[in-house]
């Protein structure tokens, strides 16, 4: 293989055209756009025109491809199992969005298909490279916060009834809100925090008419006892939603306002006290403003690209791996099921 991983995309519309195809394999260094296909031909055609790409007729002549080492899968959830299996199939590395998969035994079908075949299986969590994100961990693992006790993770956006929008019929897409914004938020929590122990989640339908859910609040015990909280919904205004990410110890906070979603800045604050400090009757709050928290942005697409296409020409596991798509799937099943049963749901 050259020094740069020929890729493949299936389903070129959508956020491939807005953002992974222009901000990820056509920036990253070791990775070149050879080929796209989508059901819509017109729309496929346009893409590949526009990068300099050959638009294919069908997934399978995609795939079928000496051209092509890996594809980015870009394609309703319902789909992700099987196009998986079909790319491991032809020896093709896959990077699927998020859900990997709507079930457990999807994911592990997609994982097992991928490690016979002898190629890498990863998934689209961009948000873990984000530069705030980066920095923030880096602080925590310093031990900056003391002991983590809580956080809270919120993405939420304005998505009203559109006909034909696969996150709205949870046969197509697994879910709404939590299926498409709370895996992000939850990936980022354990990020921090480590492995997820329990869950309890509350869905419903407050705004919008579709079959999806367009609000869903869920609480995360992480296993060292430490607690999170992701909120999603699909049913207030953008520029009314902060898309807040919340770090709390015992020596302080991270607070940080749109890093969470697809921009590659936002703004983030550290306020941080010594330990051992006295108990304060009044109760008086830091007024300084804290330490701003500023690092130099990263494009969260470019950089989730490089790492998956370094990963295949070093041949090792990827940072945002099959594991870490799996673990999400089953979190996000087990959300819906204590959301289903009204149980606190243990993993």
């Amino acid at each position: 293989m050259s020094k740069k991983v020929k890729w493949g995309v299936i389903g070129s519309g959508g956020i491939a055209r807005r953002r992974t195809i222009p901000e990820g394999i056509v920036a990253a260094d070791n990775a070149e756009l050879v080929g796209t296909v989508d059901l819509n031909t017109k729309v496929n055609g346009e893409v590949a025109k526009e990068f300099g790409a050959k638009p294919f007729d069908s997934e399978k002549a995609l795939l079928e491809s000496k051209d092509i080492d890996a594809v980015y899968l870009a394609t309703p959830a319902i789909t992700h199992h099987d196009q998986t299996l079909a790319a491991a199939a032809n020896s093709k590395h896959v990077l699927c969005e998020k859900p990997m998969g709507l079930t457990n035994e999807e994911a592990a079908n997609m994982m097992n298909a991928c490690k016979k075949a002898g190629v890498k299986l990863g998934v689209g969590f961009m948000m873990r490279f984000h530069a705030y994100h980066q920095e923030a961990l880096r602080m925590v693992k310093e031990g900056k916060l003391g002991t983590l006790v809580l956080g809270r993770a919120q993405l939420s956006c304005w998505y009203p009834p559109i006909e034909g929008a696969w996150r709205q019929d949870p046969v197509q897409g697994g879910g709404g809100s939590l299926m498409d914004l709370g895996g992000h938020c939850i990936d980022l929590l354990e990020m921090f925090f480590g492995p997820v122990k329990t869950v309890s989640c509350r869905i419903g339908n407050l705004v919008q008419d579709y079959k999806s859910e367009d609000t869903a609040t869920t609480l995360l015990e992480f296993e060292d006892g430490s607690q999170g909280v992701v909120d999603n919904l699909f049913n207030v205004p953008d520029a009314s939603v902060r898309n807040c990410l919340e770090l709390y110890g015992s020596q302080g906070s991270i607070l940080a306002e749109g890093t969470i979603g697809q921009a590659p800045d936002g703004t983030m604050v550290a306020h941080l006290e010594e330990s051992g400090k006295e108990y304060n009757a009044q109760q008086q709050r830091d007024e300084t403003g804290g330490l701003i928290i500023s690092p130099e942005p990263i494009n969260t697409y470019e950089a989730e690209i490089a790492e998956f296409s370094q990963a295949i020409l070093e041949d090792r596991e990827p940072s945002n791996g099959a594991e870490e798509g799996a673990r999400s799937t089953q979190i996000i099943v087990a959300c819906y099921e204590s959301a289903r049963t009204g149980k606190v749901i243990e993993l």
